[in-house]
Formats: structure tokens, C-alpha cells, sequence
């Protein structure tokens, strides 16, 4: 059996528009699938920077989104289609305010440090799994959907722009590098999210973790010592 192509299946941004989330601010969560090329860059920092890694997409909660580690926002089309199945709606690409909805790539569960080549030129790396927020519930509209978001730990994950460049529907995507460690995405989540206890095991990816993250590890090894 030929292997799968991984492939970006669209390229979605978003524009600020109002949504009952409890924050009062304007959200760019609702992205829609664009015709490329979209240019992808470093954003800068979080706070003072340009937000998204992608010209043209609108962040609002820029206290807690965007940023150098939160550049570019990529989801599995096969965990979209799951969350289908389990809640028995449609969901578009874009639905989650992916900006990458991807096709046989592994992405939830892929390696923090790992990076992606994307078409030609741009190259990104996986830094960590989506927390979902006020703002993503509001947007789906389900009761209990932290929860069951959560409790499913198909996060997506976010990425930093190491080399930028263009992307545009249908760039394939390949892996160019694997770190050792052997840390995925949706363990970040587990150990940051429910399992306390496996914040330790993090620190194997110290160097591949956000701040943040390495923070509540060094913390945890620290309260056991």
C-alpha cells in the first residue's frame, strides 16, 4: 500500500468579529478557508507583536493568543472528522480556528521540537496542544464541551515559524526532524491539563517546551524534593 501524502487540506484565517464568550472582547476564531498563497511569519512576541503568524488573520484575546509559540494553529481533518461522528454536526475546516486544517499528518499527537516543511520554503515547529478556552466553547456552542474536549485530548498543536514562507492549499507536508525525547503534543496537555503527577516527565523536552510549560515542571519537580 503507497504511503499517505501529508497534505494541507486549506488554509483558513479569521477577522475580528463579537461572540458572547463572557471575555467582551472581539474574536477571530471563525476562519474561513482563503485562496493562497498566505504569507507566514514570525509574529513576535505575544504581548506588542503581530499577533498571528499569518498576514491577513485576526487575533483578539492578544493577552493569551498569538505570539512566537502560537504563530500558526494546525488540526487533523481525521479529528475533525471523529468530532463529527461524536456530536452529529458538520464541521467545515476551520471549524476549531485551525489555521492549517491538515490530511495524513499526525498532529495532536506529534513531538514537541518536531518541524515541519511546508510547500516549498516555510518551515514550522511544533511548540504545544490548544488549550481550549471561554471563547472556543462560545464558538461551538456545546454544553460541556471543555470538558469533552479535554477528556478527548485531540488539542491540534500550535507552531513557530523557523523559516518563513508561503502556504496555500494542497503544500504537502514532511517531517524533517524528530526530537529524541519522545514528548508529544497531547502529553503536554495530559500533564498540564489533569495529570499533575506527569509534569516531571516533561522536563526530558526542556528545551522544546514553552516558558510556561517548563515553569510548572521545574515547579513540580521542586514541591516533591
Amino acid at each position: 500500500m503507497a504511503a499517505v501524502t501529508a497534505r494541507v487540506l486549506t488554509v483558513n484565517v479569521g477577522r475580528l468579529e463579537p461572540i458572547d464568550s463572557g471575555k467582551d472582547l472581539p474574536t477571530g476564531i471563525r476562519k474561513q478557508p482563503v485562496e493562497g498563497p498566505v504569507e507566514v511569519r514570525d509574529p513576535g512576541p505575544k504581548h506588542g507583536g503581530l499577533g498571528s503568524g499569518l498576514v491577513g488573520d485576526a487575533i483578539g484575546d492578544v493577552e493569551h493568543h498569538g505570539g512566537v509559540t502560537q504563530a500558526v494553529y494546525a488540526y487533523a481533518r481525521e479529528d475533525l472528522d471523529a468530532y463529527e461522528a461524536l456530536l452529529g454536526v458538520e464541521l467545515p475546516n476551520g471549524a476549531f480556528g485551525e489555521n492549517l486544517t491538515t490530511s495524513g499528518l499526525e498532529v495532536s499527537d506529534a513531538l514537541v521540537g518536531e518541524r515541519w516543511r511546508v510547500g516549498e520554503s516555510l518551515v514550522l515547529q511544533v511548540t504545544a496542544p490548544r488549550i481550549p478556552c471561554s471563547t472556543f466553547r462560545a464558538h461551538l456552542g456545546r454544553k460541556g464541551w471543555l470538558r469533552t474536549f479535554t477528556e478527548r485530548n485531540r488539542t491540534g498543536t500550535y507552531l513557530s515559524v523557523v523559516e518563513p514562507g508561503p502556504v496555500r492549499a494542497g503544500d504537502t507536508v514532511e517531517v524533517v526532524h524528530r526530537p529524541d525525547h519522545g514528548v508529544r503534543s497531547s502529553d503536554v496537555f495530559l500533564a498540564t491539563m489533569t495529570r499533575h503527577d506527569l509534569l516531571p516527565g516533561l522536563l526530558v523536552a526542556a528545551d522544546d517546551l514553552e516558558p510556561e510549560t517548563l515553569a510548572q515542571a521545574r515547579a513540580a519537580v521542586a514541591s516533591h524534593a
